[in-house]
C-alpha cells in the first residue's frame, strides 16, 4: 500500500517546518520507500508497517505540539511493489508519448 499523509502541529505558531521535520525524520528512518513534497509525505509498504510509521510520525509531532492534525490518503493494492516509482513512471511515459504536445 501507499499512504500519503500530512501531519500539522497546531498551537505552535505559523512556522511549523521544524515540527514537521520530526515526522519526516521518522518516515526516513523507517527504511520504507518514501517521498516528501510540499504538501504530503508518501510511504510504501505493508499495511501494519506503514500505519506504524504514520503513528510514530504523529507521536513525534505530538511531543512538541499541544494538538496535531493528520490528513491521510491510502492506495491499498495488495501484491504491488515499487508503486511510488511505477505510478510516476507511467504518467511520464504518457506525457512523452506520441500524443504529447
Amino acid at each position: 500500500m501507499i499512504v500519503a499523509f500530512s501531519v500539522t502541529p497546531l498551537g505552535v505558531g505559523e512556522e511549523v517546518g521544524e515540527h514537521v521535520a520530526e515526522a519526516v525524520r521518522v518516515v526516513r528512518e523507517s527504511g520504507l520507500p518514501n517521498h516528501t513534497d510540499a504538501m504530503f509525505t508518501s510511504v510504501e509498504g505493508e499495511w501494519d508497517e506503514v500505519m506504524e510509521v504514520v503513528r510514530r510520525a504523529v507521536e513525534a509531532v505530538e511531543r512538541r505540539a499541544p494538538r496535531v492534525s493528520l490528513v491521510l490518503k491510502a492506495d491499498v493494492r495488495p501484491g504491488v511493489a515499487d508503486g511510488l516509482r511505477a505510478k510516476v513512471d507511467s504518467v511520464e511515459r504518457h506525457l512523452s508519448g506520441p500524443s504529447a504536445s
